[in-house]
């Protein structure tokens, strides 16, 4: 078996927060606690959870734009957890990212080819012919044509598709190995939605790129994630393939998750749809046990509150972090 691009193992990233009057009282929200998942080669995964359960910091810490405080993480067979900022020149090349917000993520002073231009420079592509060529293969990659229409374009002169499409062509210009795209269609109209997921599912099947796809949206993860990990409050609860996340979810969380999908069946409208009461926890003092149990509908009492589970494997590369599926 070939070696993974990626693998975090038991990856932390925690924030410091002063408490108090006179701050001085010292706490930690626990973003990041303890994630292990792996990425082979020209795959595709999903992270999915709600807002505020550390998703995107996990991204972010993978692509180390936030420092890890414990934990590994290895890109193609090398350590890079506790790299210096000045030796990850390279990891910068290797990797790419695509924001939820495409109009902040992009320059507005900027014209669509100094956009494309700027990480070229930075990356020692001297050569202006080189560049252009560069940047004319990008912009046909993400059809973004005919190219002399968006070339000297500013950010505001283009649609919010247009706009991704751009943040996209940016992200693969070095030709990256893996890319993280952090809720890339969430702010777009929903007419334009299933036009970025094609997309990416194209760039990933052609030019063999490894994605990890961001989302709260489980209906999205279909277009191409072949492995989705279900995240809540900075834990992994429950990874699988995405067919058999879809068709047979254990996790009670995951089970909340595809109860709030809308239905297009006006037949199943009426159903009574188990979602679990309250809100996650706060992270800065997170439950004892299981981080789901206070919403929990199948609570075991003593259990759930009390001890936190382990990862359990109920099929074969199916596991869920849940004391339900505990028959020792």
């Amino acid at each position: 078996m070939s070696t993974p691009l990626l693998r975090t193992e038991r990856l932390k990233k925690y924030f410091e927060v002063k408490r108090g009057f006179i701050r001085r009282s010292k706490g930690y929200v626990r973003a990041v606690d303890g994630v292990s998942l792996t990425l082979n080669r020209g795959e595709a995964i999903s992270i999915v959870g709600e807002s505020g359960c550390g998703k995107t910091t996990l991204g972010k810490t993978i692509l180390r734009l936030y420092e890890p405080i414990g934990g590994k993480i290895i890109f193609n067979n090398k350590d890079i957890t506790y790299l210096r900022w000045k030796d990850l020149k390279w990891y910068r090349r290797e990797t790419g990212l695509i924001q939820q917000d495409p109009f902040g993520a992009l320059p507005s002073f900027m014209t669509t080819k100094g956009i494309l231009q700027e990480p070229l420079i930075i990356n020692g592509v001297k050569d202006k012919k080189e560049r252009m060529e560069k940047i004319y293969r990008s912009l046909e990659q993400v059809r973004l044509t005919p190219i002399e229409d968006f070339i000297g374009k500013y950010p505001h002169m283009l649609s919010g598709g247009q706009q991704q499409r751009l943040v996209i062509a940016r992200s693969i210009i070095l030709e990256p190995k893996l890319i993280i795209a952090d809720e890339p269609v969430s702010m777009l109209d929903a007419s334009v939605r299933v036009e970025i997921l094609k997309l990416l599912q194209n760039l990933q099947r052609d030019y063999k790129l490894s994605i990890i796809y961001i989302t709260h949206d489980l209906s999205t993860t279909r277009y191409f994630s072949e492995m989705i990990y279900i995240m809540y409050a900075g834990h992994i609860v429950e990874g699988a393939s995405t067919k058999e996340i879809l068709k047979s979810p254990m996790h009670p969380y995951t089970k909340a998750l595809l109860n709030v999908i809308p239905d297009p069946d006006p037949s199943n409208r009426l159903k009574v749809r188990e979602v679990p009461a309250g809100e996650p926890p706060n992270l800065l003092s997170p439950p004892s046990g299981c981080r789901f149990n206070p919403r929990c509908i199948n609570i075991i009492k003593g259990v759930c509150d009390s001890k936190e589970p382990p990862m359990f494997e109920v099929d074969k590369d199916h596991y869920v972090k849940c004391w339900l599926y505990d028959h020792t």
